[in-house]
């Protein structure tokens, strides 16, 4: 299995810091979620007209993966809003032209399930570009959070819309944390449909907060999910999501990204 992580956990940081501190700390690929003030990767500079060559340059040097891009909150499939669509075809665009095989969507908005989500809009959202990404050979992997953090209900949208573009990103954190799911259940529901994960660890709070903790200080039993991933043969990345940007109090990235590498190499190992 490879490594990378998303550049949630370090929102001040340009594209070439981000790729040097992947390349310092051993990383094989990084997971792109904005890049400073830019959420929406498709208008971000570094990618423009101007900077793009740069841009192909830094990643090419680097010798990291762009493992996948996660789609901004403007590219939600709840969303009533009309240019859902246009959106995710822009990302699609996006990653042809930087080498990336994947783009993250959400089809509900937050980690906790939304109380009424239109299921049937998520299908004619995802379903009107599935056809765009099987022209540009770009996956489109629907993330295990909120509603469809229950495995079961993502398995259902996939295998209802049935491309080889479409597939799954699994959050480790969602399902087990918010519907209660043992590894070998969710591996069971979407195993085969995994094409990238999330790692990110937990534990809950007196009164029901929930509180990020750096890898193994939590309570989410990542390594048995690991292992689980192994057992399938799962061989893409488990992505680091360490979510500073909307958690300023959480540990630097300088911090949280050296230890992470280094703990999850070790459990790798033990495989």
């Amino acid at each position: 299995m490879k490594l990378s992580f998303s550049t949630v956990g370090c929102p001040e940081w340009m594209l070439n810091e981000v790729l040097a501190a992947a390349s310092d700390f051993g990383y094989d690929g990084v997971e792109i979620r904005g890049l400073g003030e830019d959420i929406f990767l498709p208008k971000a500079p570094c990618f423009g007209p101007k900077r793009l060559a740069t841009s192909l340059k830094e990643i090419a040097a680097a010798n990291v993966e762009i493992s996948c891009l996660s789609s901004d909150a403007s590219c939600l499939l709840s969303s009533h809003s009309l240019d859902v669509p246009s959106n995710i075809k822009a990302y699609i665009d996006l990653a042809e032209t930087i080498g990336a095989k994947n783009i993250r969507i959400l089809a509900d908005e937050w980690g906790p399930p939304a109380p009424n989500v239109d299921r049937e809009l998520v299908y004619d959202n995802l379903r009107a570009v599935v056809p765009y990404a099987e022209q540009k050979g770009v996956m489109l992997l629907v993330e295990t959070c909120g509603v469809y953090g229950n495995t079961k209900i993502t398995r259902e949208l996939i295998e209802q819309i049935d491309s080889p573009a479409v597939g799954v990103l699994w959050d480790m954190h969602h399902p087990y944390r918010y519907h209660s799911e043992q590894p070998a259940e969710t591996i069971a529901n979407i195993g085969k449909y995994i094409r990238h994960v999330h790692v990110k660890d937990s534990v809950v709070l007196p009164g029901g907060n929930i509180e990020y903790r750096m890898l193994g200080h939590g309570d989410i039993p990542l390594r048995d999910m690991v292992f689980a991933l192994e057992e399938i043969g799962y061989d893409q990345h488990l992505s680091l999501e360490w979510m500073k940007r909307w958690n300023e109090e959480l540990e630097a990235p300088g911090i949280v990204f050296g230890h992470y590498v280094r703990k999850m190499r070790r459990w790798l190992e033990e495989i």
